[in-house]
């Protein structure tokens, strides 16, 4: 795994991260961690412990080579530069080496400061914006097909498809495969290979 973009949140943890993992098949199986998660806690930044319900939207695109040709026009592209930084300072860089990039058509935005030059991070962008602008193309096209067959499926806030609950009681659900943990804290830890195969078996019936 390798963080490519942090961006902390506004007052405390973060506000979005992009990570590439590397691997055999790691789209394969990653893909279905894509949609809302919901987590149930008591927030450890309210006074009052009560419980506080929290979203992640996360997205999963692959990872093109150069045998796919996406076309970017350069215009179409906003380019802007500055100094790459993270959580308590880490990956600070003294020059203006990150790169955020904008698609103003479609408003796609991604962004790199992992590498050590502004071009490195340049041709990554560039390539993490290739890849969205396929998965869009390719969504466009499930959407035509689904519209055929009048099905619709939203990705939206409050259609989460797995919910992690501290409180009142430990239990993460997947709410497509209804695959279940009782261990909140491993899951958390990133044990979650019982979620992975529980959503591959699910898409194959």
């Amino acid at each position: 795994m390798e963080e490519l973009d942090y961006q902390a949140g506004d007052q405390v943890g973060i506000k979005s991260i992009t990570i590439l993992v590397s691997g055999s098949r790691a789209y394969g199986y990653l893909k279905g961690e894509k949609g809302v998660h919901r987590l149930v806690r008591i927030s450890p930044f309210d006074a009052a412990k009560k419980r506080h319900t929290s979203f992640a939207s996360i997205d999963v695109t692959p990872e093109i080579d150069d045998t796919i040709n996406i076309e970017v026009v350069p215009g179409d592209i906003k380019v802007d530069t500055f100094r790459a930084g993270g959580a308590g300072g880490q990956h600070v860089n003294t020059t203006d080496s990150a790169v955020r990039m904008t698609h103003l058509p479609t408003g796609v935005v991604v962004g790199c400061q992992s590498g050590r030059s502004q071009l490195q991070n340049r041709e990554t962008a560039l390539k993490m914006l290739k890849s969205k602008l396929l998965e869009i193309e390719m969504k466009k096209r499930e959407d035509e097909v689904k519209k055929l067959h009048g099905e619709q499926s939203d990705n939206s806030w409050g259609n989460q498809i797995r919910s992690y609950v501290f409180q009142p009681y430990t239990m993460v659900k997947d709410h497509r495969t209804n695959t279940e943990s009782g261990n909140v804290k491993a899951v958390m830890d990133g044990e979650i290979d019982d979620f992975i195969t529980g959503y591959l078996r699910w898409i194959k019936n």
